[in-house]
């Protein structure tokens, strides 16, 4: 729960020249406790393998997340089947969609909870516990009886699983985007944040690949009969290895430096107290609503084509093409290993570039080329949806590549964790979510295939407006945060750059 932000020192007004130059030593006083010089213990010198066993952690908890999701995804008309009435299948795969939906309600929930206490004890702690609880969740489903077998407990517990499932991810995103962004260094937060969504887009890879397989050793009534639990148990080992790397990390430098700042501040009983006033709800919603809504429209933009492209797609080709499901996943998985070669360039390139650029391009993208993209995949030939497959995968790379580092920029340190786990997962849950559910509906109720092309450019557009009102953040140290540096000489460059000049 955050603290009360510093009051606002009043802007010191217009000198008069002439008492300028009676009280020059003053004046140069008054100065420089307005804007005290840099010094090197100011400075976070980052530790390059604690960064890397920091991102493999974060980032292999984000692929579990994604693993998780994806296998849903892909298995939607599988699951249609095993857990609710035989009848119309149309019915059958909204309902499965519906299901798919409602673990996004609780995940706003989730960030609220996980959090602020991310903000309070610390970001390894939160992390450690969300992956338990998706592992529990994800494994739990896999041993769920059908509805053959049990009825309407069925869909139930699948409902319950679901929503710890999405309570859990709650915490994860914005959790491990701010473990990321902490540790690395200012220079190249963007190419260590893109190792998340490198993450997102081996857990849908894994998933595809897994679903595939399966389908082919065992064919559709294999797989309804029992099948379909394999991915969801595999879930349980990743979560242990998963877990095991989370503890053995330490907490975030950004965090430990709030930590002894309040200590020296404050005595143990008043640093108690400030503790656990960082990171309020209520204080989070009226001191950051600007932030929270901004965050909210890239979020949600970035979710929506993140959604349609990378679960809905292969349900799009099969349901609405004609292909059969294991073509489309395997469209899907070839237009995935491509954008997992590049998207760490990405975070290279927003380093380099900036954050605005590269995201500007990313929803320019969708805005532009949905439309003939869909019409590419309509064509049928395997070059032509090969091709349109490649133009929304591009697009979304940019987003994937530069969202990581982006977001946990919009919020100071106190309460990093908490706005961005708030904002993120309310988006996700108004916009991401419910993206397949409702592209289903609208082809439903329209008959245009065309739907998940005006879709993602209606998000493309609030994209656009939210990106150009963004303040540009590479290479700049986090809000609330000291710079944080690769090397001592770098360090050592930073003083010596803001050092004051003498004068003789």
């Amino acid at each position: 729960m955050a603290t009360e932000p510093d009051p606002v020192e009043p802007a010191a007004p217009t000198a008069d020249p002439g008492a300028v130059k009676r009280h020059r030593t003053l004046v140069r006083a008054a100065r420089r406790r307005r804007n005290p010089p840099l010094r090197r213990t100011d400075i976070t010198v980052t530790d390059e393998a604690a960064v890397r066993r920091a991102v493999k952690a974060a980032s292999l908890g984000n692929a579990m997340e994604w693993f998780d999701f994806g296998i849903y995804s892909y298995l939607a008309v599988t699951i249609g089947h095993v857990f609710f009435p035989s009848g119309n299948e149309t019915a059958q795969l909204i309902s499965s969609f519906a299901t798919f939906a409602v673990s996004f309600l609780v995940r706003p929930l989730g960030g609220m909870v996980f959090g602020p206490l991310g903000d309070r004890i610390g970001r390894k702690s939160v992390l450690a516990t969300t992956m338990i609880m998706m592992a529990l969740a994800t494994f739990a489903i896999g041993l769920i009886p059908s509805y053959a077998a049990i009825g309407f407990w069925a869909p139930v517990l699948l409902i319950l699983f679901r929503l710890v499932q999405g309570f859990s991810t709650g915490g994860e995103y914005g959790g491990a985007s701010t473990f990321i962004a902490e540790y690395a260094p200012d220079r190249r937060r963007g190419f260590f944040g893109s190792f998340l969504e490198l993450g997102t887009l081996a857990g849908y890879v894994g998933a595809a690949g897994l679903v595939t397989l399966l389908t082919v050793l065992l064919g559709s009534d294999g797989m309804e009969s029992w099948g379909w639990r394999v991915p969801f148990l595999v879930a349980g080992p990743i979560g242990a290895v998963g877990l095991y790397l989370r503890l053995k990390l330490d907490e975030t430098p950004a965090f430990k430096k709030l930590e002894d700042d309040s200590t020296h501040k404050a005595s143990e009983a008043a640093s108690t107290v400030e503790t656990t006033a960082r990171g309020d709800l209520a204080k989070i919603f009226r001191g950051h609503w600007p932030t929270l809504v901004l965050c909210l429209c890239l979020v949600g933009a970035y979710n929506v084509t993140d959604y349609m492209f990378l679960s809905y797609m292969p349900t799009y080709l099969s349901d609405e093409m004609g292909y059969s499901a294991t073509h489309g996943l395997l469209f899907l998985i070839g237009t995935m290993v491509v954008l997992m070669l590049v998207v760490n360039q990405v975070g290279r390139i927003s380093d380099r570039f900036g954050r605005k650029p590269v995201l500007m391009t990313g929803m320019l993208g969708f805005l532009v080329l949905s439309v003939p993209a869909f019409l590419l995949v309509m064509q049928g030939s395997l070059v032509a949806i090969g091709a349109g497959m490649l133009m929304l995968g591009l697009s979304l790379v940019c987003m994937l590549g530069t969202m990581s580092a982006a977001l946990p920029a919009l919020f100071p340190t106190q309460v990093r964790y908490g706005g961005l786990s708030i904002g993120y997962n309310l988006a996700t849950s108004l916009f991401g979510g419910t993206t397949p559910l409702v592209i289903t509906a609208l082809i439903s109720v329209t008959g245009s295939d065309l739907m998940p092309a005006y879709y993602a450019m209606a998000a493309a557009l609030v994209g656009v407006i939210a990106v150009a009102r963004m303040e540009e953040t590479a290479q700049q140290p986090l809000a609330g945060s000291p710079p944080s540096v690769a090397t001592p000489e770098e360090a050592a460059r930073l003083v010596e750059s803001r050092a004051p000049v003498p004068r003789f």
